[in-house]
């Protein structure tokens, strides 16, 4: 029996992590936009109503919108196939699950932009987080899951931060002359999308122990927690630009990423060849 064709999901990864690309693109770039103009860092929902006010933000905003939910979609599907091939075993399901978390994370960052676009509302003023904190909230024991999701997101930020330490990510890249050079951009997108995900799994966490969803913040929380540290504007436009290196990561994944169970089975990793350089 012949593999089944995923040749359409590898279609749908790549617009997925170009509209992945293109989110964090823009919200590191008008965010370093403001700050150069003498303002503070902006989160993403603010940023998404900045781009609704201007003569391409509509184009933008549609190109999120498709990128995302294709990502969503993307993710979804690898993790009921099981297209990276992480397994069934405690580990793999635990990563297959983080999957569709992030997939549904970033599908509802689409539809967010999507609504901005149709109805010039993206819910108003609250960030994203904390609504989702206080919906959760009113389930029963809904403090101790939205504790717990803290935990998840810190443990994420966590495994990016790993990640980049490691370059773990090499054995997903294509190993060529772009990829090999671009490296070090790589490393520092990914190191800096581990703080941010770890400082908003720290604010999800403290919303979960005091009962308070106003605690819970998304990337907004996050320029605001840096800022008031000792050279905290130094530290936001450090990340702000770590995070254009997360864009170009996602870029990249758009263009070379290995997907075992649905793509070439002779392509030399980027760890296999940085390996076979050394020597």
């Amino acid at each position: 029996m012949s593999d089944p064709d995923f040749s359409w999901a590898i279609k749908m990864m790549r617009a997925g992590y170009a509209g992945r690309g293109l989110t964090y693109l823009i919200v590191a770039g008008v965010s370093l936009y403001t700050i150069w103009q003498g303002g503070s860092a902006e989160g993403t929902q603010t940023v998404f109503q900045y781009l609704e006010g201007t003569g391409w933000g509509s184009v933008a905003l549609f190109l999120i919108f498709a990128g995302l939910v294709a990502y969503a979609i993307w993710r979804v599907t690898c993790a009921i196939y099981d297209l990276e091939d992480y397994g069934t075993d405690g580990e793999g399901l635990i990563a297959r699950a983080g999957q569709v978390t992030t997939g549904l994370i970033h599908g509802a960052l689409g539809i967010a932009a999507f609504l901005l676009l149709f109805s010039g509302t993206s819910g108003g003023d609250q960030s994203g987080v904390a609504k989702a904190a206080a919906a959760v909230m009113e389930w029963p024991g809904g403090r101790w899951i939205v504790g717990f999701a803290g935990l998840c997101t810190i443990g994420a930020g966590i495994y990016y931060g790993h990640k980049a330490w490691t370059e773990a990510y090499r054995e997903h890249l294509i190993g060529n002359e772009f990829t090999l050079n671009w490296n070090w951009v790589l490393k520092a997108g990914v190191m800096a999308q581990g703080v941010i995900v770890g400082i908003i799994g720290v604010f999800i966490l403290y919303a979960g122990i005091t009962a308070n969803p106003n605690e819970a913040s998304g990337l907004g929380g996050v320029w605001e927690f840096l800022g008031g540290q000792p050279f905290g504007q130094f530290l936001v436009v450090l990340i702000c630009i770590g995070l254009l290196g997360f864009a170009v990561f996602c870029f990249v994944n758009a263009r070379y990423r290995i997907v075992p169970k649905a793509t070439e089975k002779d392509l030399t990793t980027l760890a296999a060849e940085m390996k076979a350089r050394a020597t």
